[in-house]
Parts: structure tokens; sequence; C-alpha cells
């Protein structure tokens, strides 16, 4: 043919598109390729859907694929299609204009039940572009379906700010885009290279993505080019097919592949939802924590998909932080995508999906928290073990789930006075003690620490059970529940001591006494201990131990400013309050004390910041007064 070469200028941002694209917008190159099997999929899938009213433009080719192919001499890269092709006006507007992959303008053109059966095509504007990621000259090959032979196009352009374009002859329909690779990128002259990004990226797209098989030649020593095609792809989307169709051992077996787990996952979910926002979620459990788990950081989370096609690996937006540990994957028939399509933008349609995860993944905990089977019971045992700490940070994370997330909490507790995480805080509740208004706690570095805590003397006494808190994470727990089935959750270290219709009319009149009793004892002490002490007074708590300190009811504990310090952060400054057992004879032997009041005064504080789990700021001193007491009694002059 003599038809004539044009030459057209890009539209105004398509120069700075390009060099924000081989610069910056793509996190990784090998995407290019995700993106241009994607446009090549859309063709296709938009000729399927043409075709429905015109078979015709099938021709004698109705096997729809996508090639890839390359050559090594020339050093290019081709990605080809039979799909629905350019016309020459259909090249300038589309691959000369920002978001334009011709699919958004035909979305706009349906109407009625059409719109239905095109749900799959997809809509995303700047992919073509990325070529330029990875290639200094792009050439585009073309014929749309229904047009004859001659009416085919070449486009080519370096990406400077220009292209040209001229009608040439094609037999086939659709697409073929040649990347002509810069310097450097020889990684994608590899057959191995292209069939993993093909894999990682593009495996579940419903079309055959074909290479040309490769087989190893003795007499070269090298691999050799055949004539047999090999499909690169599934070209299924496990995901997409009914549950009943597929095995225990096919779920268990993608999960390995999304996931990279060796082990079986722990329980999935497998959902598709309709309505206003279409998607379908298939999402995992781990049996085992991964290494980085605690590092909040760290990518984790689930792939999504759009249309089968792979978008990201981590989809944070889709589930949050405390749910880090789920696995699996989200198809939607529709998102929003930023220009990348690498990050989701904000929408209703994101916020829809995320609800409905988180709530998928909270029901699948509930139901093995609350089987009878003890094998699923067992199962959620397995879960909190590896998982409970990080689910605990959703109860300040997640205030809309709060109440639900409350129910999968597990501690230790009094109740069986073991390490083991198993009491629920239902559980609690259903053992109260008649009259028992608040569900009690106390948190320690150390399950040990929490179990011998002094606190828990009048706890013990009278079989009231409190639950022992020894993970970081308990301190913000305790901070964002403060309720449970409309129990207060109360610290047994915190505030004033009342146990309510759990204290007998005796009692009460006995701690009133003593408090009259001791109060000039309590002023020296008070006196002698000046600032490092809020207020001195009787202990309602303590059965066995001199004496308590405890943190004012709206002062930060002990442990939570120790948390705070040991993080590198300023805890506010508050004083504890020192609690006097006045039954013990070390209180009673105080309030007759002259010559060494001061020194025992100073080791009942001391001694009880010892045994909340505090450290004291003169350790040294401590040691001198235990020594200097010791050697006075065994010398009989204690006073």
């Amino acid at each position: 043919m003599g038809a004539q070469k044009e030459t057209l200028g890009f539209q105004a941002e398509v120069k700075q598109l390009l060099n924000l694209m081989i610069h910056s917008l793509y996190s990784n190159k090998e995407i290019f390729l995700r993106e241009l099997i994607s446009n090549a999929s859309d063709a296709c899938d938009r000729l399927r859907f043409e075709a429905l009213n015109n078979a015709a433009l099938y021709a004698d080719d109705a096997e729809l694929k996508i090639r890839v192919a390359v050559d090594r001499e020339a050093r290019t890269l081709s990605i080809t299609d039979n799909g629905i092709g350019l016309s020459r006006d259909e090249a300038v507007e589309h691959l000369g204009t920002i978001a334009k992959s011709g699919t958004r303008e035909f979305f706009s053109a349906l109407t009625g039940d059409q719109a239905k059966d095109a749900h799959l095509i997809g809509q995303f504007g700047v992919g073509f572009y990325s070529s330029y990621i990875v290639a200094d000259k792009v050439t585009v090959i073309s014929r749309r379906a229904g047009l004859e032979a001659n009416q085919a196009i070449r486009w080519e352009s370096a990406g400077e700010g220009e292209f040209t374009i001229e009608m040439i002859e094609r037999a086939q329909r659709g697409t073929e885009v040649i990347l002509h690779l810069r310097e450097g990128e020889d990684e994608f002259l590899s057959s191995w290279k292209l069939r993993q990004t093909i894999r990682k990226y593009s495996d579940h797209i419903t079309l055959p993505i074909v290479m040309k098989k490769e087989e190893w030649s003795e007499e070269k020593k090298e691999q050799l080019v055949t004539d047999e095609d090999e499909t690169v792809n599934q070209a299924s989307a496990l995901w997409t097919r009914p549950k009943s169709e597929i095995s225990e051992e096919q779920y268990n077996e993608f999960y390995k592949h999304v996931a990279h787990d060796f082990e079986d996952p722990l329980t999935h979910v497998h959902a598709r939802v309709e309505g206003k926002q279409e998607y379908i979620q298939l999402l995992y459990i781990p049996a085992k924590a991964p290494f980085d788990l605690f590092e909040r950081t760290a990518r984790h989370g689930i792939k999504l998909y759009v249309r089968r096609v792979f978008i990201m690996d981590d989809a944070e937006q889709l589930m949050p932080l405390y749910l880090r540990f789920v696995r699996g994957v989200v198809d939607s028939s529709d998102l929003p995508l930023n220009v990348s399509r690498e990050i989701l933008q904000q929408s209703r349609d994101i916020e829809t999906i995320r609800g409905g995860c988180v709530k998928k993944v909270l029901g699948m905990l509930e139901a093995l928290a609350d089987s009878e089977d003890s094998a699923e019971k067992e199962k959620y045992a397995k879960f909190w073990k590896e998982f409970g700490r990080v689910l605990k940070e959703g109860v300040g994370e997640d205030l809309a789930n709060k109440d639900r997330i409350a129910k999968l909490l597990r501690f230790a507790s009094t109740h069986a006075d073991t390490p083991e995480e198993s009491v629920s805080l239902a559980d609690y509740v259903g053992r109260m003690k008649e009259g028992q208004e608040k569900i009690y706690y106390v948190t320690a570095e150390t399950f040990t620490a929490a179990r011998n805590s002094p606190h828990l003397e009048i706890f013990r006494k009278k079989g009231i059970e409190v639950l022992l808190l020894s993970d970081r994470v308990d301190e913000w727990v305790s901070g964002h529940l403060t309720e449970f089935d409309g129990k207060h959750l109360q610290s047994v270290a915190k505030g004033g001591l009342d146990l309510g219709k759990l204290e007998d009319a005796a009692e009460k009149e006995e701690a009133e006494k003593a408090a009259d009793e001791y109060k000039e004892l309590l002023d020296k002490v008070k006196a002698t201990l000046g600032d490092k002490v809020k207020d001195v007074r009787v202990t309602h708590r303590l059965t066995d131990s001199p004496s308590c300190i405890v943190a004012d009811e709206f002062d930060i504990g002990g442990n939570l400013q120790r948390i705070l310090k040991a993080a590198g952060q300023q805890a506010p400054a508050s004083k504890p309050i020192l609690e006097i057992n006045p039954k013990h004879p070390a209180v009673q032997r105080l309030k007759f004390e002259e010559t060494r009041f001061d020194d025992w005064a100073n080791l009942l504080l001391e001694q009880a910041t010892l045994a909340e789990g505090g450290s004291l700021d003169d350790p040294a001193g401590f040691v001198k007064r235990i020594n200097d007491l010791m050697l006075a009694l065994s010398l009989g002059s204690g006073r």
C-alpha cells in the first residue's frame, strides 16, 4: 500500500505522564506485563460481548487467547491477542490520550441487560503507558474485528511527545504490542522470567496465555524454542468455581500457593457477595504465625483481583491491621483504582468490601470458638495461641466490632491458676458470685507476677475469680474495653476497693475501726515517705502481705508506666498510694517503733513496689536497710 505515515502529537499531559511512569509511578517494573495482558484480556472480553449480536466478528478464529513471545536478536517482547482490535481513529484516540482504553466509553454506551453481560470487561485507563518502564520504543499493530485486512494500522512511538501512525495490511484481527527493550532490561527476554511473571500476576486470567515451548538441546547445550504452543497460566480461577466443585485438598493447595506456606490452613471461608457491590472472597486463617507477625509494617494480607486480574499483593485497605494474619483472595467485579492500579482509592465500595471481609473473618472465628465440636474448639485454642495477641489489638482499633472481638478474647485467670489463656469473658460472667457486679483483673509483666500479686489476697480468700493479664497488649485492651455484658471491668490494683454486696457489714465496720485506730500511724508514715507516695491508707485487699501499692482511679498503673518507659515514651507523672495491712505483725510492730521507724516505713513501700513488679530508685539503699534490720534483729535490738 502507498498509505502515508502520519506524525501526530500526544495529548499535552501524556509526555509528563510517561516521564512519571518511567521514574516513579510503578513500584516494580514487571507490572507492565500484567497491564498489557490485562488490556489484551479486555480486548477479548469486548469481542466476546459484541459477538453476541454479531457472530461474524469471530470469522474463522473463535478460539480467543493471548500470546507472549520474545525475539532475543531484535531485543523485542511482544504481547498479541485476537480480541476486538483497533481502528485507525481508535488508535489515535486511545493510544494518544490518557485514560482511554476504549472500554470506558464502551461502558457508558451500554444500557439495560447488556450492562449485566459486560461486567467482566475491564475499564482501566493508562496501563498501556507502563510499556515505557522497560521499552524505549513501542510498536502497536492492530486490526479491528469486522474491518478489511487493508484497514489495519501500525502505531509507533518512543514516548517523547509524538507518535506515528500508518495504514497497513494484516490478515488476522486483534492487536500486537511490540516492546523494543531498553538497555539493561534483558531479563524480560528470558522465557523463565516471563513465565514466572505471568504466573504471579495473570495466572487466573480466564483466557489461555501461550508461549512457544522450550526444550533442552543436548547437542547445543541450551534451551531451544519449538513450534509447539504451551499454556503458561491456569486459565481458571479457583475462587470463581462453586464451593461444591472444590475439594478440601484443592482449597488447601490454593492456600499454600497464595500464602507461601507449607502447612494446611486452620480454616477458611469462601463466599460470593451479590448486590450493589459484587465480589468473591476466599479467606484463610493460617495454622502457624509468620515470623514477622508482630511487625506491624510488614507486608501481609489479601491478594486483590479485579475480574480475575491480579492487582496487588497486600490489599491493606481490605483488611485491618489486627487481622493481618488473614490470607486469601478478594475478587471484585469492579473497583475504583488510581492510575497505577496499585493503591486503591478511598470509596464506599472499598469500605463495603472491607466491612464484609472483617465480618466473615470474625464469623469464622466465632464458629470455631462457639462450636460444640471438640475438634473445632481445639482449632480455636490453637488459633488463640498463635494469633491471640494480634486479635486483641482490634479492641481499640475497630470500635464497630469491639463487642464481637471481646467475645473472642481469651485470658488466664485464678479459676485454673495456669498460664493457659482459655477463659472467655462470657465464661467469667457465668461464674460470677451472687451479688458480684464487676469483672476483676490484674495486669503484670509476667503470668507468675500476676498470679502472685498481693492485690489478689482478698479475692482468693472470698473465692472471687480474677483475670490474670500478662501480655503487653493487655494494657491496651483494658484501656479500651471498659465493660462486657453490662459488667464493668475493674483493675484490682487501681482506686479504692469496693466489693459491694460481696463485703459483709462486719468487715466494713472492722475496716472503718482500723482506719481510725491507725490514723496517727498513717499520718506518720506519709510524713516519712514524703513525695514518694500520693497517700497512705489502711488496705481492704491484703490478708497475708504487710503492704501493697495501688494507682489512683484515674492514674495510669505501674505496669503501663513501665511499658511506656521501656518503649522510650514519657509516662504521665503519678505517685502510688501505699496501703498497709493492720493485721500484719510488721505493721503492728511499726506502730510502736521509734529508733528505726523511717527504715521500716521505707521498707514497706519498697517491698510493695517489688511485689507489684516495679523497680527501686535506690536498690542499694534497700539492701542496706534490709541488712541493718536483720543485724539489729539478730542482736535482739529490733527497737
